[in-house]
């Protein structure tokens, strides 16, 4: 082939496969896809760099590069070869930061979905994964969900929090602990820089009053523990699986979604123990709850003939335990709507505290409230079993008779 300098007419005319070469190592490429016959043009260029290792670079189609374009592109590449640049790994470096700088202009958004796909597996409550994108996209996307990650600063946070911190405290308190955990994902990732502008501690504590003074704590209604023996033997003359529920609930002193979700396998009727595992608690520790007499009684009267059954409290749907509504209905029924199911952990409490002698750890490991500090709990492996069942049973005894009412229930002295 001849080695005189291309023009756009050869350029435009080229038909055959082969190389056209236009010198100081720019070439034309012209090739044909075997399959179809495509005709191809691509133009290449031939460099020494250093160390006198050779490469070849692309410069692009010759159907979209001009000759004019191709030799311009190729006098840059020469003298970046010239100060010692290797061109390929230039552009190597060119790609990954642009794919870097792609990646650091990831939404809030995109970081929110990509941090709930990664974690939902790992969230045992159903209702607070799905708490987490509702939240999100209630309050947060509105505001600043189309923003780069690394762009979100105080000002953001505060434009989404301020408008239902007084009035919706606790679902602010919780939503900015999830930008928060958002942000700090998004920070791991290489994709934001510098301080985590929905911190709290030493931060926007300084901008928003704490949530005991923006709005007060609404407590589950409770029922005054003086008026329990009564209310029992009025709800023991309710009939209907709710009903029991609801007295299973008071007499084990569990949350109504324990209860609601007990199944036959996690109790043992002769051991008089009922064992909810961690996925079902809302520490994530497994519990294990004494059952007093009058809780046995009431699951020997329930128990199916068949075995194969599931839920001590099954609902309508087959494979689905009662509503969480069931137990509110009854109270209902029973012209209580003052009152909620959690709410007689309350009454519980009020109860242990105020006429028994039972030490203030034993009433709340019956709640499966963690107590102490982190070291203390450490050294503190057992679960009080025996001198719980002891508590539970004083307290079936005080629901099931009026006349208990005022009496104090001292500890048992141990024997032997």
């Amino acid at each position: 082939m001849a080695r005189e300098k291309l023009t756009d007419r050869v350029v435009k005319q080229a038909r055959k496969p082969g190389v056209l070469i236009d010198g100081a190592g720019l070439r034309l490429r012209v090739s044909a896809n075997p399959k179809t016959g495509e005709l191809r043009k691509s133009w290449v260029l031939r460099l020494t760099v250093r160390d006198g290792e050779e490469r070849e670079v692309g410069l692009g189609s010759a159907f979209d590069v001009s000759l004019a374009e191709a030799r311009q592109r190729a006098t840059v590449l020469r003298q970046q070869a010239r100060d010692g640049i290797d061109p390929l790994a230039a552009r190597a470096d060119a790609r990954a930061s642009k794919a870097a700088e792609a990646a650091r202009a990831m939404s809030f958004k995109q970081c929110a979905e990509a941090y709930i796909a990664a974690h939902r597996s790992t969230w045992k409550n159903a209702k607070h994964a799905a708490q987490w994108p509702a939240t999100l996209a209630a309050y947060v996307y509105p505001v600043c969900g189309d923003a780069p990650v690394g762009a979100i600063d105080q000002a953001m946070v505060m434009k989404v929090l301020d408008p239902i911190w007084a009035t919706k405290t606790e679902t602010a308190s919780r939503l900015r602990g999830r930008i928060e955990t958002v942000l700090d994902w998004a920070s791991v990732r290489g994709f934001r820089q510098g301080e985590n502008p929905a911190r709290w501690r030493g931060h926007l504590e300084r901008a928003l009053p704490p949530r005991s003074k923006a709005q007060k704590v609404k407590h589950h209604p409770a029922l005054p523990y003086v008026e329990l023996p009564a209310f029992m033997e009025l709800l023991r003359s309710q009939e209907g699986l709710s009903a029991r529920a609801l007295e299973y609930c008071i007499l084990t002193a569990t949350r109504s979604s324990e209860t609601l979700d007990a199944r036959w396998a996690e109790i043992n009727l002769g051991e008089a123990a009922w064992t909810i595992p961690a996925e079902r608690m809302k520490a994530g520790k497994t519990h294990r709850v004494p059952l007093a007499p009058e809780a046995v009684a009431l699951l020997r009267a329930l128990k199916p003939s068949k075995p194969g059954a599931e839920f001590v409290f099954p609902g309508a749907k087959a494979g689905r335990p009662l509503s969480n509504m069931a137990m509110l209905m009854t109270l209902r029924r029973m012209e209580r709507a003052d009152l909620t199911a959690h709410g007689f952990r309350s009454t519980f409490r009020d109860w242990a505290a105020e006429r028994t002698a039972f030490a203030r750890e034993v009433a709340e490991a019956a709640l499966a409230h963690a107590v102490g500090d982190a070291t203390e709990r450490a050294y503190a492996r057992g679960d009080l079993f025996d001198k719980r069942r002891k508590l539970m049973e004083a307290w079936a005894g005080y629901c099931a008779s009026p006349a208990s009412a005022g009496e104090v229930v001292a500890l048992r002295k141990p024997t032997g």
